[in-house]
């Protein structure tokens, strides 16, 4: 009686399949392609034209700042910029914090 069992559980152990694991790393390949092509790949697009954009300054470029502040450049260094505000106020500025040159849409209006 004793070998039916096993002969059994054996049976019953060699008919129950485990499920593939493919399916689910399809599935996570997806979700992480996805994340790249609509989240990673525009930021890091974003960061390389805006650091373009930093190295690319010269004088008389109009910027503004990251806090709202519209300048042109007087004078650029390695990692500072002189910018005029209004009239003899100058504000020097380090380059991360300019975010924006308006002079291209200032000479269509």
């Amino acid at each position: 009686m004793n070998a039916l069992f096993v002969y059994t559980l054996q049976a019953a152990g060699a008919q129950a399949q485990q499920p593939s694991a493919l399916p689910t790393i399809i599935m996570f390949a997806l979700i992480i392609l996805v994340m790249w092509l609509f989240m990673i790949r525009p930021q890091r697009k974003q960061q390389k034209q805006l650091q373009e954009f930093r190295n690319g300054l010269r004088k008389g470029d109009k910027v503004v700042t990251v806090g709202g502040i519209y300048g042109e450049i007087v004078e650029v260094n390695e990692k500072t910029a002189l910018i005029r505000v209004d009239g003899d106020v100058k504000l020097r500025v380090d380059k991360q914090g300019l975010v924006k040159d308006y002079s291209e849409a200032e000479a269509q209006k």
